[in-house]
């Protein structure tokens, strides 16, 4: 039994903040019920898929999840996820703040049906400051805190993180802090307030190292840690390829200048200690370039292996699916689909008891309405009268079918 067996959660989030944190806390053994407009998450339709509605974006953030479709623009498709609320553990959404009152699923009406409920808003910023209620995405938060000037000090050009490094650090950051909540109900016995912003959370990201000399007042130097903003901080070419190498602790320096005959450098006053080092990481860096420019990358796997110093080839996104430990660790999951075929997801990273958490296929567009409606007490009468209306919708497999025809009348699709 998963640590989070029992726990049902209602989850209004989508593109891929709100749903990362949600995947997170179905892996770990929640029942989540992703609750979809009649369009469905925006994810759905971007990337490579084999069935419309069921694209790459979609797959990476969606597993381990129930799909339910509701009008919440309809009174009874409203008063109907409210009902769903009734029987929660956790509610979460990344709604914009002004627009949760007008949809009716702000804190105070969530509670007023559910006080026991842990209500998570994952926002772009917090509020009561003037970027309250603001639009944000992940290029956006980059932009403000910090990512871009990092790549500018590094590379001399402002830029992005090539990954959504704002969206997922804030889904990571808001599951924990929803198990927070989660376990303080467990013993007050009532619910609460769980507010995850954005950008407050990637300043406090980017300011664990590089606050730097910000901390004291006055301050002891600008902010940024050295070594990892020196431009000569990138793997390194070998006379075959390229290696990362991260020789850190005095032990390992001297190991490496006796190893490669530069005694010289053991006296360099510049290079003795850390703090020294620090100061002048990136001549280091390039004298270290220089070095393991002279010999192939198998060759340094093998000299700082016996030196323990901690290094390794660079890995391309493609060789990852294929690397050796994750596949004899078991980190990939593949499935077997009835539309879609064959499947492989990136594992759950953690293990239980030794165990690693099962990972279910991400759900089609409604696929469970009416299984999460009826287990939540609504008779067939009232079912049907939700689907007559529009209020919510079940999709078929035999819908499947035939947009996965139309797809592939097309060649697939791709976004």
């Amino acid at each position: 039994m998963l640590p989070l067996s029992g726990i049902k959660v209602i989850d209004l989030g989508s593109v891929l903040m709100a749903p990362y944190a949600s995947q997170w806390l179905g892996d770990l053994g929640a029942d989540v019920v992703k609750v979809e407009t009649r369009d469905g998450d925006s994810t759905r339709h971007t990337g490579p898929s084999t069935e419309p509605g069921m694209a790459a974006m979609f797959l990476g953030t969606n597993r381990n999840k129930r799909s339910i479709v509701l009008d919440l623009r309809n009174p009874e498709g409203l008063e109907t996820l409210l009902r769903l609320v009734e029987g929660a553990d956790i509610f979460l959404h990344n709604i914009r703040p002004q627009k949760v009152k007008k949809l009716g699923v702000d804190p105070e009406t969530v509670a007023a049906r559910s006080p026991r409920v842990v209500y998570a808003g994952l926002h772009g910023f917090g509020e009561g400051g003037p970027y309250s209620g603001r639009p944000a995405y992940d290029d956006i938060i980059q932009g403000m805190c910090g990512n871009s000037d990092l790549m500018m000090r590094q590379t001399g050009r402002p830029g992005y993180f090539p990954t959504v490094s704002a969206d997922k650090t804030s889904g990571l950051v808001a599951a924990i802090a929803i198990l927070a909540a989660l376990s303080a109900r467990e013993r007050s016995g009532r619910g609460g307030v769980v507010e995850v912003p954005m950008f407050e959370t990637m300043a406090a990201f980017n300011l664990v190292e590089h606050l730097y000399g910000g901390h004291f007042e006055p301050p002891l130097g600008r902010p940024g840690y050295p070594r990892v903003l020196a431009g000569t901080r990138t793997p390194f070419p070998t006379l075959d390829g390229f290696i990362s190498v991260m020789p850190y602790t005095d032990r390992h320096w001297t190991d490496l200048f006796k190893e490669v005959g530069t005694p010289s450098m053991l006296e360099d006053l510049r290079f003795e200690g850390i703090a020294a080092r620090t100061r002048n990481i990136g001549l280091l860096y390039e004298q270290l370039a220089e070095i393991i420019a002279t010999r192939s990358t198998s060759d340094w796997v093998d000299i700082l292996g016996r030196l323990d110093i901690p290094a390794a080839p660079v890995i391309g996104l493609d060789e990852l699916v294929h690397d050796e430990h994750l596949e004899q660790t078991d980190f990939f999951h593949e499935l077997s689909d009835e539309g879609m075929g064959h499947m492989r997801f990136p594992g759950v990273p953690v293990r239980f008891d030794g165990v690693r958490p099962g990972i279910g296929m991400p759900p089609r567009l409604g696929e469970h309405t009416v299984e999460v409606l009826a287990a939540a007490g609504l008779t067939s009468a009232e079912i049907e009268q939700l689907l007559s209306t529009g209020a919510a919708f079940q999709h078929t497999f035999d819908q499947v079918d035939r947009a996965s025809a139309r797809c592939e009348e097309f060649g697939g699709a791709h976004v």
